[in-house]
Formats: C-alpha cells, structure tokens, sequence
C-alpha cells in the first residue's frame, strides 16, 4: 500500500487530497484500487499515516514501511535508508504487451488442429511468407479484440506478445499480407467445417440432430453500378435501408452455438427459396441423420415441409404458425386440455393433413 496524493485548483489555490492506495494485477494490468479516503491532511497527520503503512521484511525479519514520496517533498527523516528512490516524472514504460490471451488462442488453435489442416493448403511463399501463421494472427485478432486489418497492422500486432510466440516478426502483420491471405481461404470453406466439425465431435461429443437456421443481411452505402455476378442488390431490408443495395446471408448453427454452415446469397434473395438448398448441403456434407430444424415462419414454404416429412429419414421441424393460419386454429385449441410438457410449460396439441400443431403457454 502507498499514500496517494490528489491534487486541485480551487480559488487560484492549489489543494492535496491524499488516500492510501493499493496496487492490483488484473487481466488488463496494474491497477490502483483506493484502501481509504483520507481527504485534505496536514503535514503531521501524513507522517503519521505513512509511518502506519508498514510490511514485514523477511531478510530482515522486521517491519519496514512501504510508500512513495513525490521529488517535490523532501524525503522525510524516518525514511532515510529505506527502500530506492525514484523520480516517477521520469519512469517510461518500454512495449507493455499482451501476453496470456494470446498465448490461450494460440492453445486453442493447437487443439483444434488447425496448423495439420492449413499447412499442407497454404504452405510457404517463395518469399519466405508462413501463410499459416499469419492466419492464425488474423484468427487471434478476430477472437481478442476484433477490428480491420488496418489496425491489426498499425496498432495491435505490436502490442501483443505474437511475434514471439509465434517466432515470427513484424512481418505476420503487414498490410498486404493480411489481406491477400484473406484471398486464399474461400476455395477451402467447405473442407475447414468438416474438420472442424470432427475436432469439435471429438472434443466435446455434441448434438447435431436439433439445428437453427436463419437468416440476416448487411447493406453497403454505394453506387449500383457493380460487375455481372456481383452479389449486392436490392432487395428486403431487414436495416430499413431500401435505399442502399444488400447482401443476404444464411447461417446454421447447432444449439451449443457452433455453425455448421453459411451462404451469402445476392441482397434479392427471398427467405422461403434458401431451405431446400441448405437442407441437401448439410446432409452431403455431414451425412445423413435425424435432424430437428428451427426455423421463423417466413423461411420454409408448405412445399419443402411436405419434402421434409417424406425424406429419409425424415427431417422433423419446429417453425412458427404463419399468421393468417392462426384463426384456422383458434377455436380447435381453445377446446383442448393443457398437457405439461416440462414444469413451467404447458402444450396443447392438434394434429391437421398428419403434420402436429402447438399452442403454448409459460407459466
């Protein structure tokens, strides 16, 4: 602990406030948590409090005070011998980098084998360039503290202990590279949710069968003059910018929150045309099982649930009534019993053309 000292103008006056303090290690580095607010003390009341600020030193076998006195005080009497001096206007702290997170990432990408995987893809430039490692810095960033590639290479990479463990150097982070690696995944999309797929089966053994689909979009403020084939379009914005062109993108995820796949599709894509496409993807690329879809109402058409329940094995669903079926319903439901399905929720169930309906109340 140390006595700190705050100081303020007030009236033209300059006033010292003091508090004793305590130095904390955190994630995030040092920080100074206040032990006791002492306020405006004088000279007498300081020496005191200073002398009360005492640790046991174990060479010595003896109580030694411990603080920090300012270079415009004189250093008092009973401190002479003690301790170092030093003039903290004059400490400058030299790279402080972040060490512990990035070494957990970089764990974290060796236990999912990501280096056996990319390595024999990427391999090495003539120039020397480890394309692995520099994707690993790029995944490492996403995963810490996410932002463009620019600032990755101006600021992040030299604040950070990658370089070393990596034993690499500054050049993982240049500019040029970040980007042309970024050119060199897409052929591989495919074959990275496999294996990833495989490492996440093998290490935590999770449920495949129930899985979310959905979908979003994302706008880009441009001029429509882009190439043929160019994805951004106009379409349904779910931003409310039908005024800006949009990309869609679908996504599948497991419950545990893993994504099994992705699409970005042109910004004029419909929902209910994506599930027929998506539903034969994830069964040529992981096989085939007994799925649970969730998905909003807007997504399937009646047409792709009647190829659902027929398929084999049948894939099962759980999707919102659309509206303008709900009054069908209405009065069927008000005339059945509530079952309880699991403590705090109650079913009732209808059966309409073989295909089962829920009403559902939370208690």
């Amino acid at each position: 602990m140390f006595l700190k000292t705050h100081r303020r103008k007030k009236n033209g006056k300059e006033h010292s406030y003091y508090s004793i303090a305590e130095n904390r290690r955190t994630t995030r580095g040092v920080v100074q948590r206040q032990v006791l607010y002492l306020g405006e003390i004088n000279d007498s009341q300081r020496e005191a409090w200073q002398k009360a600020i005492r640790v046991f030193d174990e060479d010595q076998k003896i109580e030694r005070e411990v603080a920090l006195y300012t270079s415009a005080c004189a250093l008092p009497t009973h401190a002479e011998g003690c301790g170092v001096r030093v003039c903290l206007d004059a400490m400058e702290l030299h790279r402080p980098r972040q060490w512990g997170a990035c070494w957990l990432a970089a764990e974290l990408w060796q236990q999912l084998e990501l280096d056996s995987f990319w390595q024999p893809l990427l391999g090495t430039s003539r120039e020397g360039t480890d394309w692995t490692k520099v994707l690993q810095v790029l995944t490492i960033y996403r995963l810490l503290d996410p932002g463009s590639e620019w600032r990755l290479h101006r600021d992040w990479f030299e604040s950070t202990a990658l370089a070393d463990l990596l034993e690499g150097d500054f050049s993982l982070a240049a500019k040029d590279t970040l980007y042309r690696c970024h050119d060199r995944l897409l052929p591989h999309k495919e074959a990275l949710f496999t294996h990833l797929a495989g490492r996440w089966r093998d290490l935590f053994n999770p449920d495949y069968e129930v899985l979310l689909y959905d979908l979003t979009s994302t706008y880009f403020e441009s001029t429509p003059d882009f190439p043929e084939g160019d994805k951004r379009r106009f379409g349904y914005s779910r931003d409310k910018r039908s005024d800006c062109v949009q990309i869609v993108i679908a996504l599948v995820l497991t419950t545990e929150g893993y994504p099994l796949a992705y699409k970005v599709l042109p910004g004029n894509t419909i929902d209910n045309q994506t599930l027929r496409d998506f539903l034969a993807d994830i069964e040529k690329q992981y096989g085939k099982a007994q799925r649970l879809w969730l998905m909003d109402r807007g997504i399937p058409t009646e047409e792709v649930l009647a190829e659902m329940r027929v398929s084999k094995p049948p894939a099962s669903y759980l999707v919102g009534t659309p509206k303008g079926r709900l009054t069908k319903y209405e009065e069927r439901l008000l005339k059945e019993d509530w079952h309880q399905a699991r403590e705090g929720v109650d079913v009732k169930l209808l059966t309409d053309e073989g295909e089962p309906t829920a009403g559902r109340q939370a208690a």
